[in-house]
């Protein structure tokens, strides 16, 4: 293939600044054609290696929008050989730029019908281009105009006054001017409740805020991605997919800065998809998440654009809380990775908001689009997250990641509401409270992940007037207990261990006594032999000892059957012999066990204490659950040294010696 001439800065043939290339060779002959000379194929100068190198470092240039072909005749069988091999390369090296070609064929009839057009490589030459110009030149329709602009009015924002911003929104009251803010996303907000409002302009915190890292994972049709695609033309939507390290932080092979370079939001859509082909893929992103800088080489680079990652549940998050984690839908290598997770400076718990329905969009006035994403652009260069310190300190349980989330979340969520920075102490509460509700929620999860190592979950804020300490919580986590205070009915056991999951959950049992000749029923244990045979080493060892613990109890003229239940859906624990002895006594007995008690530990066959596996994990379940007293054996009571003294101090611990002990002291008996 030959060519006639390549432009590396043109304006004239495609959106923005292009690389045009203009082919030798056309069969259409036009009349009056305005490059006659690029009919002949000999045309001009030889396409070769070279040339294709050539076109590929012009296209370099961040301010270059794309490839444009022109001619002759692109779509002629001889130059399509040549083009396809070239755009290939184009879009492997530089999948953001777009091409654009300008043909003579025309699409319907020619190119995708036989014609002298059509060859081997038409079709994939098609599917890698993004804009096609057909139709013959005709030059009588040179000088017609078809469409006539009478008037122009511009509506993209060149410069925002943003003095004009701030003195107009103190017109407005706190409520209004959400309002406001809604209906320019084209949502109506008379139609969510004042709840889901907050979680909607939650969304636009990356927008406003640097280096912000956000996830939102709920039901589908509750427009997550929307905002990041329809609304800013400085954030990037991504789908969920494979991504490449080169795409988005840097490119080693022609030293250009990817996404987050570029943009001053990368969301990336549909998380369960996301793969990186780079085994450091993951690890540069977390590096970035942190310190908002990578590096590639020799390199160290910078960029302020925030990471924004939404995805679908398809649980109820009542199972998720229960089985997993509320990071679930993300792929195993994130989702699991504590590290990662960690970097997320808040949750939005997506299944609050309802499933968009036409009555959710607005037909009243808003802000123009451009007009929203130029302020809030704006807005970045603003800092408000030191505005808490006025009025507030944040109480002891939030670490130095935890410290900073808060405060970039409170700082993006005035500027969204206060872009004049004036607000009161009530109203930056309000916030406050929001801010660390959406980092704990992150953070409860990270704790089921991640065990001891994010213990301090119970987030709180000093009022610096009164001293008075406030806590915040997450709705989803509830506030019911699964110890209930007060006394239990007799034979009623609460055990705290580690399930078929590997996670540490809460266990009942719930035992009855009846007349007969000493059998021992199990329900809820289905054919776990390992639990069976717990439960049974419970009943034999009874039936060996139970003169010692008490002559009121028979296991010759009785029945007991005990009921197994997992309260979390982590699977059956098998450390069930002392809970089962104990709920065996208790039935007995007819005695209940103390109130609000946990019970942890094992015995063997022989009634040996067994330590208590992860004790310090354990106990802020046992914390979490509502238990008040512990029933512990003495063999764990070196191990106290690895638990902070805090979570210690939230019980009152009650160490047992030995089987026949701990029954005693579980049944409050001196």
């Amino acid at each position: 293939m030959n060519y006639g001439e390549i432009k590396k800065c043109d304006i004239a043939n495609g959106e923005g600044v292009r690389v045009a290339l203009f082919v030798s060779g056309c069969r259409h002959h036009c009349k009056g054609c305005f490059n006659s000379m690029t009919w002949d194929f000999n045309y001009g100068k030889k396409f070769t290696e070279e040339t294709e190198e050539e076109i590929l470092e012009a296209l370099k240039p961040s301010y270059i929008d794309g490839l444009s072909l022109l001619g002759g005749e692109p779509f002629e069988p001889e130059n399509q050989e040549v083009l396809v091999k070239l755009l290939r390369k184009v879009k492997e090296r530089y999948p953001e730029k777009n091409i654009w070609c300008y043909s003579g064929y025309l699409f319907d009839e020619e190119l995708k019908k036989e014609s002298r057009a059509r060859c081997e490589y038409t079709d994939e030459m098609l599917s890698m281009l993004d804009v096609l110009v057909d139709g013959r030149f005709e030059e009588d329709k040179k000088n017609t105009q078809p469409i006539r602009i009478r008037k122009l009015t511009p509506i993209q924002m060149p410069h925002v006054d943003m003095d004009e911003v701030r003195n107009g929104r103190k017109a407005f009251t706190k409520e209004e001017w959400m309002d406001i803010l809604l209906r320019s996303t084209g949502l109506e907000p008379e139609s969510f409740s004042e709840r889901a409002k907050w979680l909607l302009i939650a969304r636009m915190i990356p927008l406003v805020e640097n280096n912000f890292n956000l996830c939102e994972l709920g039901p589908r049709s509750t427009g997550k991605s929307y905002i990041y695609e329809q609304i800013s033309p400085n954030s990037i939507l991504v789908a969920g997919g494979q991504t490449t390290v080169a795409n988005l932080f840097y490119n080693m092979s022609n030293h250009t800065v990817g996404l987050v370079g570029m943009w001053d939001c990368v969301a990336f859509d549909e998380v369960a998809g996301i793969k990186f082909k780079d085994k450091d893929g993951i690890q540069i992103m977390k590096d970035y998440m942190a310190s908002g800088s990578f590096a590639r080489g020799k390199e160290e680079k910078a960029a302020a654009a925030s990471m924004v990652f939404v995805g679908n549940i398809n649980q109820s998050v009542d199972v998720l809380l229960k089985t997993s984690s509320l990071f679930d839908p993300f792929p195993p290598e994130m989702g699991t990775d504590t590290a990662f997770l960690d970097r997320m400076h808040c949750y939005i718990p997506g299944w609050e908001i309802p499933k968009f329905r036409p009555e959710h969009f607005t037909n009243d006035y808003g802000f123009i689009t451009d007009y929203l994403a130029e302020f809030i652009r704006e807005l970045r260069k603003e800092q408000y997250g030191d505005a808490l310190d006025k009025y507030f300190r944040l109480g002891k349980n939030l670490n130095q990641r935890d410290t900073i989330a808060v405060r970039k979340m409170v700082g993006g969520m005035i500027k969204l509401l206060y872009p004049d920075g004036e607000f009161t102490k009530e109203q930056l509460e309000e916030i406050l409270k929001f801010a660390l509700e959406m980092r704990r929620r992150v953070k409860e999860q990270l704790k089921k992940l991640g065990g001891m190592e994010f213990y301090d979950v119970n987030f709180s804020y000093i009022d610096n007037d009164t001293f008075e300490e406030h806590f915040v919580s997450v709705p989803e986590q509830g506030g019911g207990k699964l110890i209930p205070e007060g006394m239990c009915n007799p034979g009623q056991v609460y055990t705290v261990s580690q399930g078929k999951s590997g996670m540490i959950g809460v266990f009942r049992l719930e035992s009855q006594m009846l007349p007969g000749n000493g059998k021992f029923e199990r329900t809820g244990l289905n054919s776990d032999g390992k639990c069976k045979e717990a439960a049974n080493t419970a009943f034999n060892y009874l039936k060996a000892n139970g003169n010692r613990i008490s002559g009121a109890i028979s296991t010759t003229t009785k029945d007991y059957i005990i009921n197994y239940q997992d309260l979390q859906g982590i699977g059956m624990t098998e450390k069930l012999a002392l809970p089962t002895l104990i709920a065996l006594c208790s039935i007995a007995l007819g005695k209940p066990t103390l109130s609000s008690l946990a019970v942890l530990g094992e015995i063997s066959i022989a009634g040996t204490m067994l330590k208590v596996d992860e004790l310090a994990n354990a106990l802020q379940v046992c914390l979490d659950s509502g238990a008040k007293k512990v029933l512990l054996p003495i063999t764990s009571a070196a191990d106290l040294g690895l638990v902070p003294a805090d979570l210690i101090g939230c019980f009152n611990l009650v160490f047992y010696q030995s089987a026949e002990d701990a029954v005693y002291k579980a049944l409050g008996v001196e």
